[in-house]
């Protein structure tokens, strides 16, 4: 049975702004720090809490032109490019790439609602910010390579949810946004994933009926299909490499970059089918790769992204289009075995709430030169299936054991197989 949580407002900040007072939660210089989870007793609750808890401090300081002052810049000591030009993007692109389907559920008067209205609110504001020259926080989308990956990752996140993250916006931030996109085309993309940011920033600019470079998109496209190997796996260019970036950026990205494309004739229908089929498949096998005890194998580049391991199954659960081996609440639980096995570990956070380099804590060793604070932030990518109502199957559907789970209890499983699409 849940908590009942009784609501009242306080006025914080500026005129007109109202954070709910939420028993469970406490308020410190006007940032919301959850104590506990926004309503008790199920999953829901707990990834809306630790979603919120990981946000918070990029969106509000960002719409209060604060995140360039008050965000650490934590970093490897062999860090290879400049922190102060990119990490800030970093972590606002890729917050709401993860957080956007949650972000732009309709508001209601639940609890969970109540903060989320605050946060939506934060990233409208915020997103006006990182695009004004004007602003202490306008974010860097003119210099370096990196600010394709970022803005790829924004792009994204809108396009998940564009009636409540782009539709909102004034027409000055939309044209500031629009041009800050036009002149990332000086930048050429590496030779692997990268090319799914260039198409992605020429897909939004689709989607948003503005001038775009088809060509951007179909070499994107085209190369992620010739580097396919089988059963669900794409090499991050022309060589394999054993790592979790089918789940970062391969398998999502792709996947939405087809269909819209399709949707707008640019691309055949079947080429985003066969995509998603790839997905569903690589989905299979990142459920099982899930062990009773909620880890997973670490391995690869990039590891310090934590739950962005496992974007593809959030994302295939969000749009009801997990494969039938799967059920929601197989899914739900496996992911939520993970999040809790990982963020129970209280130094994933520093003392002001930003995360700190780590998988299961604070583990600066595991970073790679490219990894900084605002890196990390990709991990909310293994939150997507938030954007799901409150009452889908996702949610309510009782606990149910996942594959290891019955595996290593001597249950009957399902036997596995390779898939060639």
């Amino acid at each position: 049975m849940q908590r009942r949580i009784f609501l009242k407002t306080l006025p914080v900040g500026g005129a007109g702004i109202l954070l709910p007072q939420v028993k469970g939660f406490a308020y410190e210089n006007t940032i919301a720090r959850p104590v506990g989870p926004i309503i008790e007793g199920n999953d829901r609750a707990y990834w809306a809490g630790l979603l919120e808890k990981i946000i918070t401090p990029v969106l509000e300081n960002l719409s209060k032109n604060r995140l360039k002052a008050n965000m650490p810049l934590e970093k490897p000591g062999d860090y290879n490019t400049v922190a102060e030009k990119v990490s800030y993007l970093e972590a606002f692109g890729r917050t709401v790439c993860g957080a956007a389907p949650w972000l732009g559920l309709p508001d209601d008067g639940t609890a969970e609602g109540n903060v989320r209205k605050i946060l939506h609110g934060y990233y409208l504001q915020g997103m006006a910010n990182a695009v004004d020259p004007n602003a202490p926080d306008y974010l860097n989308f003119r210099q370096l390579p990196q600010p394709l990956v970022d803005a790829a990752h924004l792009c994204q996140g809108i396009l998940r949810a564009p009636e409540r993250l782009w539709e909102p916006l004034n027409k000055e931030t939309k044209e500031r946004f629009i041009n800050e996109l036009k002149q990332l085309r000086r930048i050429t993309p590496a030779y692997n994933n990268w090319l799914l940011f260039a198409a992605m920033v020429e897909t939004f600019l689709l989607y948003v009926r503005h001038e775009h470079e088809p060509l951007r998109v179909l070499v994107g496209v085209r190369k992620m299909q010739e580097w396919y190997k089988g059963d669900g796996w794409y090499a991050d260019g022309p060589d394999f490499a054993m790592d979790y970036y089918n789940s970062y950026v391969i398998h999502s990205m792709l996947a939405d970059v087809l269909r819209i494309n399709a949707e707008r004739s640019m691309i055949r229908r079947e080429e985003y089918e066969q995509a998603l089929k790839r997905m569903q498949r690589y989905g299979v096998l990142l459920e099982r790769m899930i062990s009773p005890e909620g880890t997973y194998p670490v391995i690869g580049r990039s590891m310090t992204y934590r739950t962005a391991a496992f974007q593809p199954l959030s994302q295939l659960a969000l749009e009801h289009k997990l494969p039938e081996a799967l059920s929601p609440a197989q899914v739900r639980c496996a992911i939520t075995a993970v999040m809790k096995r990982m963020f129970s570990n209280k130094d994933n956070f520093d003392s002001k709430g930003w995360l700190q380099i780590g998988i299961c804590g604070s583990q600066r060793m595991v970073a790679d030169p490219y990894t900084s604070t605002g890196s990390l932030y990709i991990c909310t990518e293994g939150f997507l299936a938030l954007g799901l109502p409150a009452d889908d199957a996702f949610w309510v559907s009782p606990p149910a054991e996942w594959t290891a789970q019955k595996v290593w209890a001597g249950k009957p499983v399902l036997n596995d197989h390779a898939a060639h699409y």
